[in-house]
């Protein structure tokens, strides 16, 4: 009878402890499953225009600014986001504005009479550019409007900027210096290049 009870106590302490193991291994499971963040992501591209590309980008002004916008207030007080802005601002000419009767050719030379040069693009870069200091801000709208503006005025300074540096007179230069050299190679003669 000793033996028997005691294989029972055995077998109801064996069947308990592996409930109870079971028990901490769903929990274990469960709470990993709640730790646990999957992350869905869904896409759907669509392309809203194609654009036919021309353009001979000629040089290209990597810039870096420091802007700071302020607004006074008579009670309050100001408002202020300091922005230091990393981005570039690239000239191009726009080959597809060259007409047939833009190019004239005589026995051993060839007259090109290219569009002056113009902006692509003014670029920020997102990842290097930041946002140092949003003070002076009651509300988070007003300070999403603020930052905005910032960025903003931040490409108008950096093309006003690259105009001071006469970008658009480097990239006429960097024609003479790039694209003519390629022309010859491939007509064999010596090329003229003038600019509307």
């Amino acid at each position: 009878m000793f033996d028997t009870s005691r294989s029972r106590v055995s077998l109801t302490l064996s069947f308990a402890l592996v409930i109870i193991g079971f028990l901490i291994f769903l929990f274990f499971y469960i709470k990993h499953q709640f730790n646990t963040t999957r992350t869905e992501v869904t896409e759907d591209v669509m392309v809203s225009r194609i654009v036919s590309m021309g353009k001979l980008e000629l040089v290209k002004y990597a810039m870096k600014d420091v802007v700071e916008k302020k607004e006074l207030h008579l009670i309050m007080p100001d408002s202020r986001v300091l922005f230091v802005a990393v981005g570039e601002v690239t000239a191009c000419i726009d080959l597809t504005k060259v007409k047939k009767n833009d190019i004239s050719q005589s026995k051993d030379s060839i007259i090109v009479t290219l569009p002056k040069p113009e902006i692509c693009y003014v670029k920020l870069d997102h990842q290097k550019s930041r946002v140092y200091d949003v003070s002076g801000v009651w509300f988070p709208d007003k300070a999403k409007t603020m930052v905005e503006d910032v960025y903003k005025l931040a490409e108008k300074k950096m093309l006003a900027g690259a105009a001071e540096m006469k970008i658009l007179d480097k990239a006429q230069e960097n024609a003479s210096l790039i694209f003519k050299p390629f022309l010859e190679n491939v007509s064999a003669k010596k090329i003229v290049l003038n600019f509307k």
